[in-house]
């Protein structure tokens, strides 16, 4: 999805929702913990600012981190860092964990980020950027370990899309 930034962008289409999803959540937690408080008469400065600061605790937690992708690189930025990769020059992609699982991919300069897998699912053209690099880092023998990990997930990925479509255009 392209918005207002170079050729060749591409971000989550969905990251805005859980924006406003954690923005909300932080807002609804400060207004019913003041009023709350307010209510027993127990309200003070300190205690306004102690409960400002753990709404802004809590949206830093459940915010998403900012996936983005172009030609040759993919960007993960979280509250406080952004991690970029070059996809065209990977050297390793692992998976971390079982249930929530991570990927790690790791390129030739020695740039190293993490990324939930379901935001390349949820994101067709996430996944064709990254696809194409990985595709890159195969041709010019860069790529030594994950390929086969990232071959299983592209099919987990297709087969899902593949559903998704069938099932929009009542087919199955």
């Amino acid at each position: 999805m392209r918005r207002n930034g170079p050729p060749g962008l591409t971000g989550d289409r969905h990251w805005r929702g859980s924006a406003r999803l954690a923005v909300s959540c932080a807002v609804a937690f400060a207004a019913l913990s003041l009023l709350i408080d307010w209510d027993a008469g127990t309200l003070t400065p300190s205690r306004t600012a102690l409960w400002l600061a753990l709404s802004t605790a809590a949206f830093v937690v459940l915010l998403p981190p900012r996936v983005t992708a172009g030609p040759g690189w993919l960007a993960v930025r979280g509250t406080l860092r952004r991690h970029t990769v070059r996809t065209d020059a990977l050297v390793t992609v692992r998976q971390l964990g079982d249930v929530s699982a991570h990927l790690v991919l790791r390129d030739a300069r020695g740039r190293r980020l993490e990324l939930d897998p379901r935001v390349l699912g949820a994101n067709p053209l996430l996944w064709h950027e990254l696809d194409t690099g990985v595709r890159r880092s195969l041709d010019r023998g860069t790529l030594r370990q994950g390929a086969d990990l990232l071959e299983r997930l592209g099919r987990e990925i297709d087969d899902t899309n593949a559903r998704a479509v069938l099932k929009e255009s009542g087919l199955s």
